[in-house]
């Protein structure tokens, strides 16, 4: 079995008496699209940051590839690449000129950049902007030129701390279908958010994180069906009356001619709800599934919303 592209191990932080991570285990496969799920202040970034070599833990450890990211950061910080929540770079420079500096930063030759930020300036949109300083760009513009600089190394783990917060759906969608573009080639990425269906989009696993704990953490699919509660309504000919012995083994209400039931999987559990309606003498004259979110599995866990 090849190494894991991230394992971390027993993860602990706090500053002062605030507690951000509380024993953090997490375990991200070669080639995996990975989410971090959680409302700010769960500890997302701070798990980003002691990875990055940004902040230093308390206890546990961090791998990329097998290898320490303290004993040996050489190595594993040149196979990351990071867009990070906040800019932190010179505001002064034309943004072209700031990527050749990040390319230097990991022996890249400037001949040698060229051609990996062409490219990138023109995939992210950048390309009438690349004379432009960061200073003068706009909030969407920034986070396309974070995604850049992060990619200009070629890094095999891209990390992204909440990439498309506070933009513009139409940009939203396209740094989505970027991001599936890269995990197509091979990339490992480790996303973190706070928007239910960015996870349930791009996200392959993720974790469920709160106060500092990994709560869950699966498919989006196999925690919805584990812990969430989808619904199915159907609508009747005639009053829902005398139907329980028919229908026993499902939790449901009545409501006049509709049935309400709350189950893990409308597919699976459709079915044999027609199968027992249609022994009895009513008649179904419509069906509709609410299927379930990240967001129950989130408040199941926590008795609480994401954003709350």
């Amino acid at each position: 079995m090849p190494e894991p592209a991230i394992q971390i191990s027993g993860l602990f932080k706090s500053y002062g008496d605030v507690h951000a991570l509380c024993g953090v285990d997490m375990t991200i496969d070669q080639g995996e699209f990975f989410g971090m799920l959680g409302p700010n202040g769960a500890g997302k970034t701070t798990t980003i940051n002691i990875l990055t070599g940004l902040v230093f833990n308390d206890r546990g450890s961090t791998q990329v590839f097998g290898r320490d990211t303290v004993t040996d950061y050489r190595f594993t910080r040149s196979k990351i690449g990071i867009a990070a929540q906040e800019l932190s770079i010179d505001w002064f420079f034309p943004i072209e000129r700031l990527l050749y500096f990040q390319a230097g930063y990991y022996g890249i030759a400037p001949r040698k950049a060229k051609s990996t930020i062409d490219n990138l300036l023109k995939r992210l949109g950048l390309d009438k902007k690349r004379d432009s300083r960061l200073r003068q760009l706009s909030g969407g513009m920034k986070r396309r030129f974070q995604l850049a600089k992060a990619l200009v190394h070629d890094p095999d783990i891209i990390i992204l701390d909440e990439p498309t917060a506070g933009i513009d759906v139409e940009l939203r969608r396209d740094l989505w279908q970027y991001l599936r573009d890269l995990h197509s080639a091979g990339k490992t990425i480790l996303l973190t958010t706070h928007y239910i269906e960015e996870a349930e989009l791009l996200c392959g696993k993720v974790a469920i994180i709160d106060q500092g704990k990994v709560l869950k953490e699966g498919t989006p699919k196999a925690l919805t069906r584990e812990l969430g509660h989808a619904g199915i309504t159907v609508q009747l000919n005639q009053d829902a009356v005398n139907l329980e012995k028919h229908l026993s083994g499902f939790t449901y209400t009545a409501e006049e001619n509709r049935l309400h039931f709350v189950v893990k999987d409308p597919d699976s559990s459709l079915p044999e709800i027609i199968q027992k309606l249609s022994q009895t003498e009513v008649h179904i004259q419509s069906i509709t599934t609410n299927s379930s979110s990240l967001e129950d599995v989130f408040l199941s866990l926590t008795g609480k919303g994401i954003n709350e």
